[in-house]
């Protein structure tokens, strides 16, 4: 496993069963890179001291996917990290996700352009490299970019991500397949 390089404190995770079904989202409250585990606000209620889990940790600049088993330690709430990755991977798992989320600008030359009524989307799926999501045909082409808002944990984050590919399925809906170039920081 790669050491963490960064502090994810205050980041939010979503958490997932060996099977990649989601079990809910929390946020780290802490971080240790010594002994890789991390406190979190709370732990899914489906998981007990001993269950292994999935965790997507959305970071800056993209989400970092790791595994980890559920701990106790006096009172707290930790999950030990045992296998991870922090780069890129085409290869990456995608897990399926319901939070809300818009697409707010579109990026043009470098500038963010507001669009005059954001766009809500339905997000199918997320990984470490992307998003994929549904929404009317015909919005986006391939290669067009954007910022997209997702609330998670009460917190905002700010994507900015592009188009590879689409996929019509049906008259009216499109998904898109979306990867990261700027990812999960925190919007004031």
């Amino acid at each position: 496993m790669t050491s963490l390089s960064s502090d994810f404190t205050g980041c939010s995770i979503l958490v997932y069963d060996e099977a990649g079904n989601q079990l809910g989202s929390t946020v780290i409250t802490s971080y240790s890179r010594s002994s890789l585990r991390i406190e979190v606000m709370e732990i899914p209620h489906l998981l007990d001291v001993g269950s292994v889990c999935k965790l997507l940790i959305l970071s800056s600049p993209s989400p970092c996917e790791y595994q980890g088993r559920i701990i106790k330690e006096a009172n707290k709430r930790i999950i030990a990290l045992f296998f991870g990755q922090e780069k890129e991977n085409r290869g990456s798992t995608r897990y399926v996700v319901r939070f809300p989320a818009r697409v707010e600008n579109l990026i043009c030359d470098g500038r963010a352009y507001p669009l005059h009524t954001p766009l809500e989307v339905a997000l199918v799926n997320i990984s470490q490299s992307g998003v994929r999501f549904r929404t009317k045909r015909e919005t986006f082409s391939d290669g067009d970019r954007f910022q997209m808002r997702m609330t998670i944990n009460n917190a905002a984050k700010l994507l900015i991500a592009d188009v590879i590919n689409h996929l019509d399925k049906d008259d009216e809906l499109t998904e898109y397949g979306c990867r990261f170039l700027i990812g999960s920081e925190s919007v004031v």
